[in-house]
């Protein structure tokens, strides 16, 4: 990565959190949302609708949780699959 890049970079997030005051809290959920369907991922063995012989289970719905973290209250959405 080259300086310019790394600076054009800073700035984009610089301008998210600026712009919006709930920034950090939006993407931070979009991580912590990202970080449950890659352990249901790997806890099946396939990726939603994705078909093999190797899938360990199936997915069943979704369930609402609230995490509690310093940037405020995550809504989340936890995966749930069938026993």
């Amino acid at each position: 990565m080259t300086k310019t890049e790394g600076k054009t970079a800073s700035a984009a997030v610089k301008d998210i959190l600026l712009s919006n005051p709930d920034g950090l809290h939006e993407v931070l959920r979009a991580v912590m949302q990202e970080v449950l369907e890659a352990e249901m991922e790997e806890a099946l063995g396939a990726s939603k609708g994705e078909r093999t012989p190797e899938r360990l289970g199936y997915r069943s719905a979704y369930y609402g949780r609230t995490l509690v973290t310093r940037v405020g209250k995550l809504e989340l959405r936890v995966p749930q699959d069938r026993a």
